[in-house]
């Protein structure tokens, strides 16, 4: 009587592409389904920004970059909104996997370090992307936007979403409680955002505010987006590309290790 053999591990080659795959459309999936939280809410935030800053604010006659108020603000609020719902997707991802103790179904199939990071970043970078295109079709209702470079606006908006994507993942991989994500939003992501020069221009900044501006990886961001749509830019496109694709590449590092080490996954 023979004995069977055990069966042979499943070998997948470089990249387990079914598992990818499998990961990111979950990501996907996941806040499609509640599309009005994560699709519609942001527009009317959105809006309301800026409808307080053209009108209530008085800043509707106002001029910055060479262009009313208006267009000048329009890009950087489609860029807030594109990179805080980047963020929030993976964070909250992973946070609820942790609390609710299903994490350990993300952790035992066949995905290296870098399948999971990729799996996520798709995820948040794919929901950033979607609110980016949503939120700028209903700013261009009321803001004319047109764009001058579209190698600018592409590349910052894959960049920045990747960036909050990446930020995400590694703050809801360290987090233990929603509270810990909550203080991530609050001291990390919203002071960069609102620093950013979304809502001004670095030209009415005095030098040390500028000098502070420039350490900051959103103005960056912000800047090389912004620029895609009006043709004005505060600081160097070269180095604001620079910037954008060194914080990735030490992130997406820093993401990878954690994964690789099952930091506060694995007991």
């Amino acid at each position: 009587m023979s004995v069977a053999s055990p069966p042979n591990p499943r070998r997948f080659g470089v990249i387990n592409w079914i598992g990818l795959g499998t990961l990111c459309a979950k990501e996907i999936r996941r806040f499609i389904k509640v599309y009005t939280q994560t699709l519609i809410a942001p527009v009317v935030t959105t809006l309301l920004f800026l409808a307080i800053f053209t009108l209530a604010l008085g800043g509707g006659s106002r001029m910055a970059g060479g262009v009313p108020f208006a267009e000048f603000l329009a890009p950087g609020l489609v860029m807030m909104a594109l990179a805080q719902n980047a963020f929030a997707n993976t964070s909250s991802s992973i946070i609820i996997a942790k609390v609710q103790g299903n994490i350990v179904d993300v952790l035992m199939p066949p995905l290296s370090p870098f399948e999971l990071s990729l799996g996520f970043i798709v995820g948040g970078v794919a929901r950033g992307i979607a609110v980016g295109l949503v939120v700028a079709l209903s700013i261009a209702i009321f803001v004319p936007m047109q764009i001058q470079h579209w190698p600018y606006v592409i590349f910052h908006a894959l960049a920045a979403a990747t960036l909050l994507s990446l930020l995400g993942t590694i703050g809801g991989v360290w987090a233990d409680k929603f509270d810990h994500i909550a203080a991530v939003t609050n001291f990390i992501v919203t002071p960069l955002s609102f620093l950013s020069g979304t809502f001004y221009s670095l030209e009415r900044l005095p030098d040390f505010w500028k000098a502070i501006a420039y350490v900051n990886p959103f103005f960056y961001m912000i800047d090389g987006f912004r620029y895609g749509f009006i043709g004005h830019a505060d600081a160097s496109l070269t180095v604001g590309v620079a910037v954008m694709l060194g914080a990735n590449f030490a992130l997406w590092w820093l993401c990878q290790r954690m994964f690789a080490r099952g930091y506060k996954l694995k007991a």
